[in-house]
This record gives structure tokens, sequence and C-alpha cells, in this order.
């Protein structure tokens, strides 16, 4: 009577010195013990000790990060030097080149243009990651980013296309690039990690966010500060030197980009991905001994293939899985907190130097005009943007940092909704009385410090983590994309309100309505509280046991030779 081919498979694990066993057909259970070997490869990844091989996931992931910053929140400046250089609109009350800046309109393309290919990049590549795979498109998005931010530099006007309309499109052709790299970078870092320190190296990732905002406003400031004897000159290229520092503000967004082009390109594909997806055991456990335990891993020279089942991505699959409540809340909870987040996130963050400009903080004084004026309100913007990232933005990431993985990530985000609430609250409240007197404007200063502060100690680093941890492997770049697209959608709507709401009850240009527009930043941060008991809490948990699935029953056997084969390899 003929016997089924058989498979010995030996797989060497630090912790269990060597072991084997024999895989036939159904008969010999060979399902049953592929699913455990799935399960001891799942604990390899989770128990792996923290290694070099982390470092290099939090740096070449974190590098799309430092960019996607600096190309975001550069335009902070950059807006008020394209006001200089192309703006239409003129100021009443200071005369010349110093006075003019971009109509509404155009602050409101310049400013949601990136949001807006942000949001596209998003959903996009978190589709892509889940049906081609992280590794394959890993690179692209730099690339995306690479182009458009060069394409920025070189636009230039002509009398049949607009400049702005032009620089418009540029940015929004970086944005779907900056989008893509959100669901990717948190989708491998949190693959790729152990679960004691998943939380840390996702926060390492997220946190060159800070970096990048601070890295925008420094090369502000020195840049301005190199062309300072030509713009007090006040000479016939004023117009052109200005022109030239944006540029290079912006094109400085670029370095950082090429630098992790090439390790991001040759990262290699996630085990789950590997596993679950690919549904090839031998690779994954192969990538586990060769980037994170460093063991020997054979397989039986005469091993064959077999063809296995497991829950593939589909829209029926994806109806069943998102039609259960207990899996819909969670998505729903990550893409409102988000959302929540990001309307107030995005509207201070883009809008700061208006709030600087409307409080006095650093503001030209009135009796200069021309390029000295043009310099002492670029150099003093730009210094004030940097007190911000520097006394709010980075130390709130590293904090987030160090309590990420002790104090878990629902506690972290609820305490950073509240204290937002209340923050943007009393700011709104006592806005014209604290912005008075210069004390009062200190203290403004100061608190608006704090919500920056409390934003990245908060609900701006939970909102990144959570979405990457709380997903089957088949839906992770997914859920997390639709999240992260919430979170700019919310963002694109903080600009329009911003941009509509901020003259009313004042002349333009007089930002009547500020404090009323962080009373509304206020509210949001209310609601955040109430999307946040939606999320379960990640920390210390697999992401297998968050999956809310069965893991014994993973793979299914459908018999011999298939189109799409599960392959035991030599």
């Amino acid at each position: 009577m003929a016997t089924s081919p058989k498979v010995t498979v030996f797989h060497r694990r630090s912790d269990y010195d060597v072991h084997s066993y024999v895989v036939g057909g159904p008969g010999d259970n060979a399902v049953h013990r592929l699913n455990e070997e799935r399960r001891a490869i799942l604990s390899e990844i989770d128990n792996a000790k923290f290694s070099w091989f982390h470092i290099k996931v939090a740096f070449v992931s974190g590098a799309g990060f430092f960019t996607d910053a600096y190309d975001i929140f550069a335009i902070n400046v950059v807006t008020i030097m394209l006001g200089y250089v192309y703006g239409d609109d003129q100021s009443a009350s200071i005369p010349g080149v110093a006075g003019r800046s971009l109509s509404a309109m155009q602050q409101l393309g310049v400013k949601i243009a990136t949001p807006i290919g942000i949001i596209v990049g998003q959903l996009l590549f978190g589709w892509l990651g889940d049906v081609m795979g992280r590794k394959r498109i890993y690179g692209l998005e730099l690339l995306i980013i690479i182009i458009g931010t060069f394409g920025q530099t070189i636009a230039a006007p002509s009398m049949a296309v607009s400049f702005i309309a032009l620089l418009i499109v540029w940015r929004t052709f970086m944005g779907i690039g900056i989008g893509g790299d959100y669901p990717l970078s948190a989708v491998i870092s949190s693959e790729f990690s152990s679960t004691h320190i998943r939380g840390r190296v996702m926060t390492a990732v997220f946190a060159n966010q800070g970096w990048g905002q601070l890295a925008a406003t420094a090369a502000s400031c020195v840049v301005v500060r190199a062309y300072k004897s030509s713009l007090l000159s006040n000479g016939n290229t004023l117009l052109e030197d200005i022109d030239r520092i944006w540029r290079i503000i912006v094109g400085f967004g670029c370095v950082p980009a090429v630098v992790a082009l090439y390790f991001r390109l040759t990262i290699p594909e996630t085990p789950r991905f590997t596993l679950d997806i690919q549904r090839n055991v031998d690779k994954a456990a192969r990538d586990i001994d060769e980037f994170l335990t460093h063991e020997g891993y054979t397989v039986d020279p005469e091993a064959v293939s077999r063809r296995l089942s497991a829950q593939r991505a589909t829209k029926g699959d994806f109806r069943r899985y998102f039609g259960r409540w207990e899996n819909l809340k969670v998505l729903i909870g990550t893409s409102y907190s988000w959302f929540a987040l990001d309307f107030a996130f995005y509207g201070l963050g883009l809008n700061s130097s208006i709030i600087l400009q409307a409080i006095g903080f650093g503001s030209p004084d009135k009796g200069i005009t021309g390029g000295q004026a043009i310099y002492q309100n670029l150099f003093n913007v730009s210094l004030g943007n940097l007190v911000l990232s520097l006394a709010g933005f980075v130390p709130g990431y590293w904090v987030a940092f160090l309590f990420i993985d002790r104090w878990g990530r629902k506690p972290i985000q609820l305490m950073g909704f509240c204290a937002l609430t209340v923050l943007l609250v009393v700011m709104g409240f006592a806005y014209h009385k604290l912005t008075s007197t210069t004390r009062g404007t200190a203290v403004f200063v100061f608190l608006y410090c704090l919500a920056n502060f409390f934003q990245n100690f908060g609900p701006n680093t939970t909102t990144f983590i959570v979405p990457g941890e709380a997903f089957p492997t088949r839906y992770r770049s997914t859920a997390h994309g639709i999240s992260a697209a919430s979170g700019k959608f919310g963002a694109v709507l903080a600009q329009v309100a911003f941009q509509w709401l901020k003259d009313i009850g004042g002349p333009i240009g007089s930002n009547a309505f500020l404090d009323h527009i962080l009373q509304i930043f206020g509210f949001f941060m209310l609601t955040g509280i109430i999307s946040t008991l939606m999320i379960p809490e990640t920390n210390q948990k697999t992401l297998e046991a968050l999956s809310n699935e069965r893991q014994d029953r993973f793979f299914r056997f459908l018999g011999k030779s298939s189109s799409y084969p599960f392959r035991i390899r030599t």
C-alpha cells in the first residue's frame, strides 16, 4: 500500500536546541503540525532580543518620517516667502514688498495640497502593502517624495500656468509619497519587533517627525541668516534672494530621503507577511534566523510541495472580519481618534506662524520697512517655530518613548486628550487677556508649547502605533492606511475651517476669531477621549492575540499541487 511522501523539518532554536518532526499527508495531521510550526516561528519574533537589526529598522523607517515632517512643516515659513515674491494681496498698513502676501485661497491651496496627497497615498499604499507585500513597494514612496520635492524647487512661473497652481500640483504629488510612508513604516516596524519593545521601536520611528520639524525650522533660521546682508541691503535682487531662500529650504528635504532610499530598497520582507500571506514557512524561518536570532535552519532535501489554504484578503472576508462589532469598533476608534487629533495638530502646526504673528511674538518693529522688515519677520517667525519645536514637539516624542511600553498606549492617549482639552479651552477663553500684555503673551506661548508636548506625549504618537498592532496581517497595512487617512481628512478640514473662520469679526488679516478656533480645537480633543475608549490596550500583547482570530487553525490542507502552492523548500 502506497504511503504519502514525508517532509522532515529541522529547526534549530537557541531556546529548544534542535527538534524535528515528520510531516506527511492529512492522515499524519500535517496541518496541525504546520500550524504549530507557524506559532513557534511567530514566538521567535515576539521573544527575540533587541538587536542591531531593530535599530536598522527604526533608522530606515524613521528617516522617511524625518523627511515627511520636514516637507510638511517647512511650508510654515515658506508660505510667507511665497507671499513676498508671488503674492497679490497688499497690506494697507505695510507698504511695498514687505506688505505683500498670498491671497486666502492661495494660502489654503498651498497648505492643504500636501494633506490631500497624503490621504491618497495612505489609502493606496496601505492597500498595496497588503496585496503586494511590504518590501515590494517600500522605497517607492521615497522616490515620489524626492521627485515631488525636487519638482517644487525648479518650478517656475509662466504666462500660461499659474506658479501657485503648479506648486500645489507638486506638493500634492509629494504628499502621495508621504502618505505611503505611514502604513508601510508602521507595519514594517511593528511586524519585525519583539512584543516587549514594539512600542518603543514604533515610537522611535515616529519620533523622527519631531526631528524633521525641528530641522525645517532650523534650516529656515540658517538660510535666512545667511542671506541677511542681501535682504537688509534692499537692493534690486531682493525678490530674487527671497525666491532662492525658500527653494533652498524646500530642497534640503531631499537629502534624508536620498540617504534612506538604498536601505529601504534592500530591507527584507517581514516574516509575518511571508508566513501568513505568501504561506512560506521555510523562508519566514530563514529570514528570522538571518536577521533576528542568527540560528541554523535545515530542511530535508526530499521536501515536497503541499497546497494549504489560509484566510485571504478578499472583499467577502473584509466584510466578514469588519462586520463583527468587536473588530469594527477598533477601526472606528483608531480612525476617529486620529481624525480628532489631526484636526487640532495640523490646525495649529501648519498655522503656527500666523498664531505667532497674531499674538505679536517676535513681530518686526513697526517703524521699519523694505528688506529690513522682511528679514526681521522671516527670522523671528523661524526662530519662534524653532522655540516651539524644541520646547514641545521633540521632548513630547521622547517622553512617550520612555513610557509607551510601561504605561501602555491607551492610558497615554487618554491622558493626552484630557490635557489637550483643558489647555486649548483655557487658551481659547483667556486668549485676549493673555495676549494683551508681554507677560501674558509669554504665558500663552508656554501653554502653546505645553499643548505641543501633550500632543506628542499623547495621541499623536499612540494613534500611529495602535493601528499598526490591532489588526491581522492581511489587513494591517490597509487598516492603518484608513486610520491615517481619516486623520489627514481632519487636517484638511482644519485648514479650511481655520482659513474661513480666523478673520470673522474683524478685517482681513486681523485673526479676530482665533480665540474661538482654539475653543473648537478643545472640543475635538474632548471627543477624542470618547473614541479612545473604543480601542484595545495593545501593550505587551502579540499581534496575533490582538487580531481577534484563532491561530491554531490558521492553515488548512487542500491537497497536492496547485496554482498557489505553499512550499517547504530546500
